[in-house]
């Protein structure tokens, strides 16, 4: 039950960053957010990231805590990437 409530904060933690950049509102919402508004999903993004650590360190201790977040990050990171490659693709 962990992995997946870790996988999940990692998504939403990466896919908040992601927003909180300009490039990727206008290219996912085809505008700009207010700083306020980016600021934000940073703050969230970082805060999502840093629970899911906790989470990992508590229940597995520092080591193996360590190993499976990064585990958990890399892949939520790279099904991000592909979502918005994909998303992001020419249409023909």
């Amino acid at each position: 039950m962990i992995h997946a409530l870790v996988f999940l904060l990692s998504l939403i933690g990466f896919g908040c960053l992601a927003l909180a950049m300009e490039r990727h509102q206008r290219d996912l919402l085809k505008r700009a957010l207010a700083a306020a508004s980016s600021r934000r999903l940073r703050i969230a993004g970082t805060a999502m990231l840093v629970l899911g650590f906790a989470l990992c360190v508590a229940a597995r201790g520092l080591g193996l805590g360590l190993a499976e977040f990064s585990g958990h990050t890399s892949v939520a990171a790279g099904l991000l990437v592909v979502a918005m490659a994909f998303h992001l693709r020419p249409r023909s």
